[in-house]
């Protein structure tokens, strides 16, 4: 079963009684991700313009868009409107397929994984965490990879407040840390 098909069926009447909602389009639901690459520490690898593109492409179904910087800092050797990196904004059935790959396959791959910390909570229910290395997602060959680097993912929901956005999250199988006390 897909997830979205258990969102519908399971986790939302769920949530609609563990939060007092009697609207079922009240109730929170998964709005995008947002997987993030920064290449400023690989700006001397050669042809990482081409490899971290198409590794985000693999990983996510999707074909990511180049970040430019929009000014020019002389500390950091960076010029206006040089590629500082790649992101990907998934809806709908890519988002729902990507989330199932990353709880179900990609988190538990991490070495002494034991949950996300319950810090990533930005105040308004979405979650941000970051991923060490991108070789943890099954679609990277191993044997091909040359150059290690780390990503950003973000779960927006449509949750008010970050109690909410758990009871989502948690509902789905999101791996994050138990509460102390609990």
């Amino acid at each position: 079963m897909s997830l979205k098909a258990t969102y519908l069926e399971t986790v939302l009447p769920q949530l609609q009684t563990q939060l007092g909602v009697t609207n079922r389009h009240a109730a929170p639901k998964l709005e995008k991700v947002v997987v993030n690459v920064g290449t400023g520490s690989l700006r001397e690898v050669a042809k990482i313009h081409e490899i971290v593109p198409h590794d985000l492409a693999l990983i996510t179904g999707q074909k990511p868009v180049a970040r430019q910087a929009r000014k020019a800092v002389a500390a950091f050797k960076l010029r206006a409107g040089e590629i500082v990196g790649y992101a990907v904004t998934l809806r709908g059935a890519r988002m729902y397929d990507f989330f199932q790959r990353l709880i179900s396959i990609t988190l538990p791959r991490i070495r002494d994984f034991r949950g996300l910390p319950l810090d990533g909570f930005d105040g308004h229910g979405n979650y941000s965490f970051g991923i060490r290395e991108h070789a943890v997602f099954p679609e990277i060959d191993h044997d091909h990879v040359q150059h290690f680097y780390g990503l950003g993912v973000t779960v927006h929901t449509s949750a008010k407040s970050n109690q909410a956005g758990e009871a989502l999250l948690r509902s789905l199988g999101f791996p994050l840390q138990k509460r102390e006390g609990n």
